[in-house]
């Protein structure tokens, strides 16, 4: 029997539990590991071990989630999945595919180099350049380079700060900026996008989309992740979003990636009628939205294509 291990941080998780259901209907050993537990002895030799599980044992790895928190530990964490992966013990995705995406300066550039459409983005360590960016701009969202969820996202309209259900806040814009670059460094600057009202998200395995889905946010709001209150809805990828998801997930190297896309309502064309352009990706999406609804089992697809390849 092959042994596959399932990198968690809560045995609840819908998707994590939909991975430990996939490998038991393959005839696959799941064994689901927090990697916080983790504790390593450095001397003549590296222990990667987890109580009594041998990790160098297994045939993969699949990354869940590895967890927030402060930066050593999550720093820590990577370190042992590469440590693994340079043992021989393939990790899906890849630790560096994980943070290629995880980190969304870098994931743009990526996107941009491979030639993709993306929002107009510009990156800035200081108030004064970044209130000439948001005048310049006019609609603009400030988003944290390691942000996930679609928290701790700030819109910006015409000098106003506009809060998620559309409505405006009163803080003074220099203020918000000093204190967000207090607390971050830098601003990731993005073009707002306007659109119908809902993103795209996309779930793309080993180099083909298996399912789309709408996100549409709550009356009056602007947020579209479901995790803030979206709807999930049915929908049908053209051959170009479909290409693009494909391309987007290839550019950052994951094997398999939620690949979000916005359709502009204004913007040109790319010579097809689609103003389609990507957002972000993320490497560890949940399986939820796809299987509410399509009924699409993404974790179980994603474990038929590995097991093919044990």
């Amino acid at each position: 029997m092959k042994h596959i291990g399932i990198i968690i941080t809560d045995r609840n998780d819908p998707t994590a539990q939909a991975f430990q259901n996939a490998c038991v209907s393959n005839n696959i050993k799941p064994h689901m590991i927090d990697l916080r537990e983790k504790k390593v002895i450095i001397g003549e030799s590296l222990s990667l071990q987890i109580a009594d599980r041998d990790l160098q044992q297994l045939d993969v790895i699949i990354v869940r989630d590895v967890g927030a928190g402060g930066f050593d530990g999550v720093s820590f964490r990577f370190d042992v999945l590469r440590q693994l992966e340079q043992e021989g013990v393939p990790i899906i995705n890849s630790p560096v595919s994980i943070q290629n995406a995880a980190n969304k300066y870098y994931a743009s550039s990526l996107m941009a180099k491979a030639g993709l459409p993306i929002p107009k983005t510009m990156v800035v360590q200081d108030t004064g350049n970044a209130l000439n960016i948001l005048d310049r701009m006019e609609d603009a969202v400030i988003k944290p380079i390691f942000g996930y969820k679609g928290k701790d996202i700030v819109r910006i309209k015409d000098g106003t700060i506009i809060n998620n259900d559309g409505t405006t806040n009163d803080s003074e814009l220099e203020g918000t900026i000093d204190a967000i670059l207090e607390q971050r460094g830098m601003l990731y600057i993005q073009e707002y996008i306007a659109n119908p009202g809902r993103d795209i998200r996309a779930f793309v395995v080993n180099g083909k989309v298996i399912a789309a889905i709408y996100r549409t946010a709550p009356e009056g709001a602007w947020i579209n992740n479901l995790s803030q209150g979206g709807n999930e809805s049915r929908c049908e990828l053209s051959s170009y979003q479909i290409e693009l998801c494909i391309k987007a997930s290839r550019s950052v190297g994951t094997y398999f990636a939620g690949v979000d896309l916005i359709e502009e309502l204004n913007g040109s064309n790319n010579g097809n009628g689609d103003k389609s352009l990507i957002l972000e990706i993320n490497a560890t999406p949940s399986v939820a939205g796809i299987y509410k609804a399509w009924g699409i089992n993404a974790a179980k697809y994603i474990i038929k294509n590995i097991s093919s390849d044990l």
